[in-house]
């Protein structure tokens, strides 16, 4: 790998798209050359980076010769269709779609808790759910002095989860209905304004988990490397621009203290402790909103838990940054490190 390698972003034209190339800028990552791809309406137009012009191509077959890293933000159906012929050209990719992230040969990284893994990549490494980020990356410090043996969550997804186009919807069905008119939504499947619904993934009809739920579940296992944890999820969409919440209880296979807790988050990478039970002041999106750190917080006891093994929490994450474009390039940055 160069040292100022040529980088490509599929997808440069989506919310994360517009995220990876930020981040790289306010991280100083090292490009050499960079490749902006899109779909064929997007080609031709032109974005800055770095006081220069770069014109979007339309991403094809070809797009990848001499390419060293590609960050994919297209969705699944664009990575499972683009970023083996990119693996076949020697670039390394890191997908954020979940096309590839419960293959077993495909290392799934927070580069807070399983850095190590990008070691064991065979071409593509895979970004994690949005949601799974969120309440993991506060979980992990906690899980590996007193492992966690269950663990219910229920979370609380901005619109920036679903891209730009959901992101406009919940703006102009708010100007709407503030307005007094009507709005037939088009990008999601209930109203968005002042509402909030069950997460606009596809129910299975046998189990009632959303397919985002079941990934929150299957990621969690597979990034801690434990199967046993017992792990129960609800995921919902309500209307907040961007930056995901989480309500989190976990039960330790020790008694564990509130105490305890913050002192495990208190230096945890990537964790800021908002905690003031006088001023009523706990995470919040609007305080997430374009900031690296997940913000935690309301941390409790779990009243319902005589034993003392339970702690119930709240976190709050930039949805288009940790959850996604923030770290896939700190993935990016692994991947230099190590080669």
């Amino acid at each position: 790998m160069k040292t100022s390698p040529t980088v490509a972003i599929v997808g440069v034209s989506g919310a994360v798209g517009a995220e990876f190339i930020a981040t790289m800028d306010k991280r100083k990552f090292p490009v050499g050359t960079l490749k902006a791809l899109a779909s064929a309406r997007s080609a031709g137009k032109s974005l800055g980076f770095r006081g220069r012009e770069v014109v979007v191509e339309e991403l094809t077959e070809s797009s990848f010769s001499g390419v060293d890293i590609a960050l994919f933000s297209a969705g699944g159906s664009v990575s499972r269709t683009f970023a083996p012929l990119a693996v076949k050209a020697g670039t390394v990719v890191v997908d954020n779609s979940s096309a590839f992230r419960m293959a077993p040969d495909v290392p799934l990284v927070i580069p807070e808790i399983n850095a190590d893994r990008v070691k064991d990549h065979k071409g593509i490494i895979a970004n994690p759910n949005c949601a799974a980020i969120t309440a993991l990356v506060p979980l992990w410090p906690i899980h590996r002095k007193n492992r966690i043996k269950r663990l219910i969550i229920s979370t609380y997804q901005a619109a920036s989860g679903a891209g730009a186009a959901a992101m406009q919807e919940l703006v102009e069905s708010t100007r709407a209905s503030l307005n007094g008119e009507a709005f037939a939504p088009k990008v999601l499947p209930h109203p968005y304004a002042f509402n909030l619904f069950n997460h606009n993934t596809a129910v299975d009809p046998e189990t009632g988990y959303n397919d985002e739920e079941t990934k929150v579940i299957k990621e969690s296992r597979k990034i801690f490397e434990d199967d046993r944890i017992a792990i129960g999820v609800t995921c919902v969409r309500v209307p907040v621009l961007r930056a995901h919440c989480a309500a989190i209880t976990f039960e330790c296979e020790t008694p564990i203290s509130e105490d305890e807790v913050r002192a495990a988050l208190a230096d945890a990478p990537g964790v800021k402790i908002v905690d003031d039970r006088v001023k009523n002041y706990f995470p919040m999106p609007i305080d997430a909103s374009c900031r690296d750190d997940v913000l935690v917080g309301r941390i409790r006891k779990d009243l319902s838990d005589p034993s003392g093994h339970s702690i119930s929490m709240f976190a709050a994450a930039d949805q288009l940054l940790k959850g996604a474009a923030l770290n896939a390039v700190q993935i990016a940055e692994l991947v230099l490190r190590r080669q």
